[in-house]
């Protein structure tokens, strides 16, 4: 069965990727407002009814900001871990929360939804795999490095949403504070272009036919720089 992917929305503005078949879909993060989602989904002719729950990859609010209101408009359940809700603050119906553990699939009709963890500075962060029959799509944004998890993963995915956050040169020489660069590139911030890359060089699969590069910064990064990259080393 063929899987219908997009990224609704993807940086620090905002965090939304739809992963579904002809039956059912889910939301991973809900970091745009219901109005919004409703009205890209709809551009895209995805109906809304398709969605059938949201998996929340950790709490910062570009994760998370939309979440509530499409849960209550649309009586859509969220899976969130404890830690998460409790440090995301997020005012949900107690009948649509739903928590999962790292590596216990959970199934939406005919989709299966594998959590797993990752390296970022948030209370409880997990990255997801979403499948269908044989066909597997990753997301995996917001995350300080490679680790097993991911590489296991990532070899698995025949698509995968994969963070190319930011240039070093650019971070470095750019204008964020000290404190900041360092934040997203302690390990437990973001992925760097090169870190990307050497993940995709070193692990992809032959199964792998789609590689959607995300959560670019607008300040470090460019869609430019990033294309021009992976177009030369990823032939």
């Amino acid at each position: 069965m063929s899987l219908f992917i997009t990224s609704l929305n993807s940086g620090s503005n905002g965090n939304c990727y739809y992963i579904g078949n002809l039956d059912e879909a889910v939301l991973i993060d809900g970091g745009i407002s219901c109005r919004e989602t409703e009205k890209r989904m709809k551009k895209l002719g995805l109906p809304m009814k398709r969605v059938k729950a949201i998996f929340v990859s950790h709490e910062h609010g570009d994760h998370i900001y939309g979440v509530p209101r499409l849960s209550r408009k649309y009586q859509l359940p969220v899976y969130i871990t404890n830690p998460t809700l409790r440090n995301g603050n997020l005012t949900l119906r107690d009948d649509l929360v739903l928590s999962f553990k790292a590596y216990e699939p959970i199934r939406i009709g005919n989709l299966l939804i594998t959590p797993f963890p990752k390296f970022h500075d948030a209370i409880d962060p997990h990255s997801f795999i979403v499948s269908s029959n044989t066909v597997s799509v990753g997301v995996f944004t917001d995350i300080g490095r490679t680790c097993e998890h991911l590489v296991k993963h990532f070899k698995e995915c025949h698509a995968v949403f994969l963070e190319s956050n930011y240039d070093e040169v650019m971070l470095e020489t750019g204008r964020y504070p000290l404190g900041l660069k360092n934040r997203i590139r302690d390990g437990f911030g973001h992925l760097s272009n090169t870190q990307a890359l050497e993940l995709f060089l070193q692990h992809r699969s032959p199964q792998l036919s789609h590689l959607f590069l995300s959560h670019l910064s607008k300040q470090n990064n460019s869609p430019k720089l990033v294309m021009n990259l992976f177009s030369k080393m990823a032939e």
